[in-house]
């Protein structure tokens, strides 16, 4: 495996994702404070409609990244080429698709915003954030060629740029006019930037690809991105009907402002996911071509490392979440946007759980399985709305999330490492199964020893300190006993952190390297130049 390609990758999408968390926390105080809650209620609206539309994509990206993972490993260019080529029309057709879907959806927009009284004019709002979605699809091509050779730390750099961009001119534009078409049309100026630099970087590495004549895939690869792709659209349906269903529940039954209220959990929440998703994400490809090579003792030895990280980085920062999220919601935005206490534990509970599927979903992604579980989403998707829409009028918006827990705890967690196992480990998950919900088990008995530990201080940063320091001393506790338990996971651990200190000190040294080569007279530019040719070496070794 590119172990140094994983740690590179994971760096730099972690690194990034710190930054924007707290440049999206402050684009949405900002938004909160010059344009209302109820334009925050409609942004989280919006998000999910135009989650929902996404379906439409299908999943082709996914199924094609797949098939480009064996091609890339045995160097077979005009095949990389050929399926570049198909993916790049069949996104254009779909964000046409989309944007069609958008505009026939929009007469429908006051029906779903329950109690909206703010003076934004829904239809244009919606219209510019669309249209800010669509272009995305005009790129995306590209951008999964440049993940597919296993170099998302690019495409992630390249995002991040895009998104800091955009929260600069939000918080700016925010301030001098308090315009909500504004704010929104940041978010077409990012993604256009964002567009620029693909291209730029896309010709510059991959120009041999990208000039390759137009070229037909074969007749069996085409069957296994069919085949693959009818799959795909089947996890996105349920992908859609669990994540954005919820939100449009929410704004249609309960309120507009209430999702608002809501949508500030959701993006603390988001933004936290999404950092330690990126622990995860980057190594997709580098698993895909683990896969490809058909060495399944690895696969399953590197399964196990990658589901022990999960549940102890979920661990401490879910506890973490549940601890600190009123104090972080009352600083961020505003004290009267706290909700009560029942809403950030089922949140912390639902999120948890959804996040131990991590490791399972990583691989099956990775190898291809997730053909054999195809019928799981589409069930998981209409039972889960079926209950959200019912508990909804029992218990409001807990009932909601209440909802989406049991669909993934009787659904996803037994279906998803039954398919796994069965079709890429070739072993029954009966192990597995017994260790996920016992760890999962734990979590529940330390988030209730969490709850009766919080302490209630005057002062909102020092009892965030407080709590926050409560909740990593209770987490410590499950994952010391991992660590002394397996040797697997400490060895591999080792690993994982000797890659990132090397990685660090080539970093250095190159840093180093730059700063002797700036000489100001020929004799230091000579002496600069043998010392840069022995790093090399050294980088290379």
């Amino acid at each position: 495996m590119d172990k140094k390609r994983s740690v590179l990758n994971i760096f730099v999408s972690v690194g990034f994702k710190i930054v924007l968390l707290v440049l999206a926390l402050l684009s949405r105080r900002f938004l909160i404070n010059y344009a209302g809650n109820d334009a925050n209620g409609l942004y989280s609206l919006y998000t999910s409609i135009i989650g929902f539309l996404a379906i439409a994509d299908l999943g082709v990206g996914t199924a094609i990244n797949f098939s480009m993972y064996k091609p890339i490993v045995d160097g077979d260019r005009d095949k990389v080429a050929a399926l570049y080529q198909l993916y790049r029309k069949i996104y254009w057709i779909i964000g046409s698709i989309i944007l069609g879907a958008g505009l026939l959806l929009m007469p429908a927009l006051p029906l779903l915003a329950k109690d909206y009284s703010a003076d934004y004019n829904l239809y244009l709002t919606f219209f510019i954030m669309l249209c800010s979605v669509v272009v995305t699809y005009i790129f995306s091509a590209k951008t999964s060629l440049i993940n597919a050779h296993k170099n998302n730390y690019i495409t992630t750099t390249m995002s991040s740029i895009g998104q800091i961009a955009r929260y600069g001119i939000q918080i700016v534009v925010l301030v001098l006019t308090g315009s909500f078409e504004f704010f929104l049309g940041a978010m077409i100026v990012a993604v256009v930037l964002e567009w620029i630099m693909t291209e730029i970087v896309t010709r510059k590495k991959y120009g041999e690809i990208l000039s390759v004549p137009a070229i037909k895939v074969d007749a069996d690869t085409k069957k296994e991105i069919v085949k693959n792709t009818k799959a795909i659209f089947m996890h996105k349906i349920g992908s859609v009907l669990v994540n954005t269903a919820d939100s449009i529940i929410i704004s249609a039954f309960i309120g507009v402002a209430i999702l608002g209220k809501y949508s500030n959990y959701m993006v603390i929440m988001s933004a936290m996911t999404g950092v330690l998703a990126l622990f995860f994400t980057p190594l997709t490809a580098v698993i895909g071509h683990l896969c490809a090579e058909k060495n399944a003792e690895e696969e399953r030895k590197y399964f196990w490392f990658m589901y022990l990280l999960n549940f102890c980085l979920g661990v401490v920062f879910f506890l973490g979440y549940y601890a600190v999220i009123d104090n972080v919601v009352a600083i961020c935005f505003n004290a009267d946007l706290v909700m009560p206490k029942d809403v950030s534990l089922i949140i912390t509970i639902n999120y948890f759980i959804q996040f131990m599927r991590q490791a399972v979903g990583l691989f099956r992604d990775a190898s291809g399985t997730f053909y054999y579980d195809r019928w799981k989403p589409v069930v998981e998707g209409i039972i889960n709305v079926a209950l959200s829409i019912a508990f909804v009028y029992w218990i409001g918006l807990v009932g909601v999330i209440v909802a989406t827990i049991i669909t993934n705890l009787l659904i996803c967690h037994v279906v998803e490492p039954y398919v796994l196992y069965k079709h890429e480990f070739k072993r029954t998950p009966v192990r597995y199964y017994s260790i996920n919900y016992s760890l999962m088990a734990v979590f529940g008995v330390c988030l209730a020893a969490l709850h009766f530990s919080l302490q209630h201080i005057d002062g909102k940063w020092t009892e965030l300190l407080v709590n926050g320091c409560i909740a990593v001393a209770i987490a410590l506790v499950p994952i010391i006993i991992i660590a002394c338990v397996s040797k697997t996971f400490r060895r591999n651990f080792k690993e994982l952190v000797s890659d990132l200190a090397g990685f660090l000190k080539i970093k250095r040294k190159s840093k180093a390297v730059a700063a002797e080569s700036i000489a100001p007279d020929e004799g230091d530019t000579k002496e600069s130049a043998s010392v840069n040719d022995n790093v090399g070496s050294d980088t290379e070794k």
